[in-house]
């Protein structure tokens, strides 16, 4: 029995030994490309990571958790103000910005949780989107607090920071270490319990499951990282507006895990660079950037319906991680 149990240890050590050899082999490499890329790319580079941690966010509760978060920006754009208030009004230092934006997005998060997780499926999406709708018109028409249409613009932030490659550095190793921890997240027990309670929650209930309580919690971590990745805008952009938090953008993140696989880790990232890269690239030379979207996102719909990296990495023939009746739509 003890050494069963050592070789288990030996095991989780292992794979954990090797998760952190990847991480660090990951930021390495991206730590490299400021010697060898321009601004431009690297200012790309980190508009891609920025909002892949955003999707990722989301993916948490809605590929894994199979919850209908229609409107995840707001928890986006909360973190964002509230970083870019505390400096601008309260003059707060920038360690305790850092610190207390995410918590205010985990904080909106809980508020709108607990009103929500009473619902579910269709329910739970519009009722979230109407209360994050309410959120955004406060900050849209809060003049003397939040700037209004016009947002909050010139923010002080520390010279090596606000660079363009401080700001890419800086987005490189917090999206890692973040990108870490909702992996870890996943692969854990809660996160065992909380694919459970997406693929079966009536079983999952009838077993003892509290379902509103890991819903509750599933979409606080959600809201905590979504405001992590808009501190992160700030740093990248340099101001805020509450378009940012507008129940388009929202969209635009639950097509980013569309595209790359919501049934897998790194599929919002996969969809976030394709996004981003056409608005960028294709957006140069033409408007109408979103037609190229559009059909690129039906043909994803029509042949690939696991999203492009889940298509990769399915088996042939083996079936998705859910069944139709429990897939988000």
């Amino acid at each position: 029995m003890f050494a069963a149990s050592s070789s288990f240890t030996h095991g989780v050590n292992g794979g954990l030994r090797r998760e952190m050899v990847l991480v660090l082999s990951a930021l390495a490499l991206l730590l490299l490309l400021p010697f060898v890329l321009p601004e431009f790319y690297l200012y790309f580079l980190a508009l891609v990571l920025v909002t892949g941690l955003l999707a990722t966010s989301l993916n948490l509760v809605l590929g894994y958790g199979g919850m209908y978060q229609f409107h995840h920006a707001v928890f986006y754009g909360a973190g964002a103000y509230a970083f870019a208030l505390m400096l601008t009004k309260a003059h707060a230092p920038l360690w305790l910005a850092c610190l207390c934006a995410p918590l205010a997005s985990a904080v909106l998060g809980f508020l709108i949780g607990a009103i929500c997780v009473r619902l579910s499926k269709l329910y739970f999406g519009m009722l979230q989107l109407s209360l994050g709708s309410l959120v955004w018109a406060v900050v849209y028409r809060w003049y003397s607090f939040t700037g209004g249409d016009n947002g909050i613009q010139q923010i002080p932030l520390p010279d090596a920071i606000s660079s363009t490659t401080g700001a890419y550095c800086l987005a490189a190793v917090v999206v890692v270490v973040c990108l870490f921890l909702l992996y870890r997240i996943v692969h854990s027990p809660f996160g065992k319990i909380f694919q459970a309670i997406r693929d079966n929650p009536e079983r999952s209930e009838a077993i003892g499951v509290n379902i509103r309580m890991h819903q509750l919690q599933g979409e606080v971590i959600a809201a905590f990282f979504a405001g992590i990745a808009g501190v992160l805008y700030v740093f990248v952009e340099g101001s805020v507006v509450p378009d940012m938090m507008f129940w388009t953008v929202s969209l635009e993140v639950m097509v980013m895990c569309l595209l790359g696989g919501w049934y897998t880790f790194f599929g919002p990232l996969l969809g976030a660079a394709v996004l981003v890269g056409l608005r960028t690239f294709t957006g140069a030379y033409t408007e109408h950037w979103s037609l190229i979207l559009g059909i690129i996102l039906m043909a994803v719909i029509l042949w690939l319906p696991e999203g492009i990296l889940g298509f990769l990495t399915k088996p042939s023939g083996a079936p998705l991680e859910s069944t139709p009746e429990t897939r988000p739509v």
